[in-house]
């Protein structure tokens, strides 16, 4: 249970403070490093899933066994349902829009900031930046939930 919930907050710090800023400072282009974010991010959001989905199983099942009952609505469920949801969000809906743009663009930095597709480019990528920082937060209020549950028994 725990080991799913901090690999994906564990990917999501290291995807945050290591990738982005190595990928950005190290490659000579930004589309190139923008690429391997872009890469990297959907991989991220599939360790996020599954690991959103074993901690889910293994959280309700520890539930059921030390309490008689799988708490399915209790906070830290709930909350890791969110996180699965913005995470789908993201994966499905926010990305691929960024990864389109991105094509048609080329060198998304080269394109006039008043160029429509930048415009709707830089939008998007404030709202991936926005549900990542959210998923990361909620992820670590889960973590201080589980570890109080876990603290009582």
């Amino acid at each position: 249970m725990l080991l799913s919930l901090i690999c994906w907050i564990g990917g999501l710090i290291f995807f945050a403070f290591v990738v982005t800023r190595t990928a950005f400072s190290v490659l000579p282009t930004t589309h190139l490093a923008g690429n391997i974010v872009g890469s990297t991010l959907s991989k991220l959001h599939w360790i996020g899933i599954v690991s959103g989905i074993i901690f889910l199983a293994s959280s309700m099942f520890y539930s059921r066994l030390t309490a008689g009952t799988a708490h399915v609505f209790e906070a830290r469920h709930v909350l890791l349902c969110l996180m699965l949801a913005l995470t789908l969000i993201s994966q499905f809906g926010i990305i691929p829009r960024m990864d389109t743009l991105r094509a048609s663009l080329g060198e998304v930095r080269a394109a006039p900031i008043d160029n429509p597709e930048r415009v709707q480019f830089d939008a998007l990528h404030v709202w991936s930046t926005r549900v990542e920082g959210a998923v990361l937060l909620l992820g670590l209020v889960v973590v201080y939930f589980t570890a109080q549950q876990l603290a009582v028994r």
